[in-house]
Parts: structure tokens; sequence; C-alpha cells
């Protein structure tokens, strides 16, 4: 019987920190180049993209996770992969051997010139634009991952109110659900933001996961507060709040977000260059060199007063190419009324 050691649970935890720092990386650069591109329409400004689902995709690229614990009584994460390759090509075998030993994906031959559409059931047309596809196309990569959980302490739907919600940059608010809840709360204050944790029903595994909200004190503070995320590696695991606290007031919006992104300038942006140049030669056989062409991202979530339910896809186009007590303490409030951030851990 092997017992874990100290050692691979403090490999463990670095190796989560370092994703969590990409991820945290990732957030700030699509952020930004989402706010730059709606800033004619502030209305059009939320955004939810999966960082999991892309480094998944990444890591499928750099070959060239995650348990379900439902089953357990705990949150639901599933998580699948697919390669379609087009049919005058074949896999590199040692390629397709991490694809069926690591990343347990399905793998088909496809004639991207004319039936790409049967025999991927409607995914790449669900998925990814019309012009993504076409004669061009050498291989498609694709994840795509599923996540639902209730809360550990569920919120009364008949508390849930409008309230108002401050937009960004903007000076208009919108009338928006809020749900709220008068107990014990995991609330930490720090210079210029507040932090909640909302902790998930736990299996018989005994994983914690919880949902995090970043809250900046500025009601035009999310873009500032991003930086700051981003200044320190291990900045979220350094601002988990572990002890609960009294709140006053505590308001925090019942919400639906779905967003698309493609991703590849923002890769690019994050020094990422390689794949997209080519070089890419040890995905298919006889050293048949790839590009990556695009990536293309797209996350939908919502929190209720259940839980969250959160789904998340990315696909890659190729073409050729070269402890926890109640602790006494003042009174302090929640109010989620103006931008903030949110990140399941």
């Amino acid at each position: 019987m092997y017992f874990p050691s100290q050692f691979d649970y403090m490999h463990r935890r670095a190796s989560i920190q370092k994703q969590t720092d990409v991820s945290t990386m990732l957030a700030k650069h699509v952020f930004f180049s989402k706010f730059e591109s709606t800033e004619s329409n502030p209305n059009d400004a939320n955004m939810v993209f999966s960082p999991l689902s892309i480094q998944i995709i990444l890591g499928l690229i750099a070959a060239g996770s995650s348990a379900d614990g439902s089953t357990m009584g705990g949150p639901r994460l599933s998580v699948a992969n697919g390669a379609w390759i087009d049919q005058t090509l074949d896999f590199n075998p040692s390629f397709k051997q991490v694809m069926d030993n690591v990343y347990k994906a399905a793998a088909a031959s496809v004639d991207f010139q004319n039936k790409a559409e049967e025999k991927t059931n409607g995914l790449i047309k669900k998925i990814l634009p019309p012009d993504a596809v076409d004669g061009t196309t050498s291989l498609v990569l694709g994840n795509a991952l599923y996540f639902k959980g209730a809360w550990t302490e569920k919120l009364n739907a008949s508390d849930t109110k409008d309230h108002e919600f401050h937009l960004l940059n903007t000076g208009v608010s919108v009338q928006a659900p809020f749900m709220t809840r008068k107990k014990w709360q995991y609330v930490k204050v720090y210079n210029g933001f507040k932090v909640l944790r909302l902790p998930y029903k736990q299996g018989e595994d005994k994983r914690f996961l919880s949902m995090y909200m970043f809250l900046p004190n500025d009601r035009d503070g999310l873009p500032a507060l991003m930086e700051k995320i981003n200044s320190k590696p291990g900045f979220l695991d350094q601002h988990a709040p572990l002890q609960q606290v009294r709140v006053r007031k505590f308001l925090i919006p019942k919400f639906k977000i779905s967003f698309g992104i493609e991703a590849s300038k923002v890769l690019k942006g994050l020094g990422l260059t390689l794949p997209f140049i080519g070089g890419l030669t040890e995905m298919v056989a006889n050293n048949f060199p790839l590009a990556v062409s695009k990536v293309f991202h797209k996350s939908f979530i919502e929190v209720n007063e259940e839980g969250t339910e959160a789904a998340a896809v990315t696909f890659a186009t190729m073409l050729c190419g070269s402890s926890m007590m109640m602790v006494k303490e003042e009174e302090i409030d929640f109010v989620v009324d103006h931008p903030f951030l949110f990140c399941e851990r």
C-alpha cells in the first residue's frame, strides 16, 4: 500500500500553484483584450473562460487530470478530449499513444473538404465559426469540460431580490438579482479588496473545492486588481479566506454568462509563438509539419442559490506548415454590486 509523503503533497501544491499562476495570467490578458474591444459597448463586458480547458489543448499540442467526484457525493467534473485528422494523413504512433493513454482522446479520420460535420456529430459547426475548418485543415484538437457543484449551504431563493449593479467605467447601473444569507461567511479584508470563499459540498473523497470572489473596494477597481493579482506568484493561494466572520450585509449576484474568444492573439501575447509558426512534426506520421492556425474557446457558467454549473470547450485547428474556525471580530459587509473576479479552486 502506498501512502503519500510530505514531498508528494508539496509537489502537488507547487504544481497547482503554477497552474493557478498561469490561469491568472491568461485571465488578465483575456480581460484586457475583451475590455478594449467592448469600451463602446460596456453592457457586453462580462466574460467567463476555462484556463484548464485551454491548458489541456496546449498540453496536447506540447505532446507533438481532474477526477469526477459526483459518484462519491461531491462536485461533478467531466473532461473529454478529441482529435480529428484529415483522411489523407495518419497520426504519429507516439503522439497517438499520448492521446490514448494520457488524454484519453477519441480520434477520428475526417474528410475536411466535404464531410467534417458528419464525422464530428455537428460539434465543429456548433463550436467553431463557419470558416474555421476548410480544405486546408489537417488536424483539429478539441476539449470539453463540465463542472457542477452544490454549495455546502444552499441559499434561499425566496431571499433573492433585485439590486443595483454598477457597470465598469460608465457611471451606469443596472438591476440584477442578488442572493443573500444572514450567516457567518469565509471573508477576508485586504488593502483595496475583499475575498469571499463559497465552499462546495464535499464527497467521500474529501476534496475541498470552492468558488472565490475577489471584490475591489472601488467600483472601477477591477483592472487594478487584475494587475495586482498578476504581480506576485501564488497570489490567490495567499489570499484565500480560511476563517469565518460574521457579515452584516451580504449580497452576491445570481448570474449566467456565456463567452467565446479566438485565443491565439492572447497566447502569442504571453510569448507562446512557436506552435503558430510551424515545427510541430511529432503529431502526424512521416514528420509531416503542422502549425497551429487558431485556438477557439467557448465557456458558460451559471451561479444560483443551489450552486454552480459550468461548461467549456476549446478547439485548436492546425494547417500544413513548417483549518477552519469561527473567529469573533467586527462585522463586515460583502456586497458585490460592481465588477469582480471569480474563480473555482
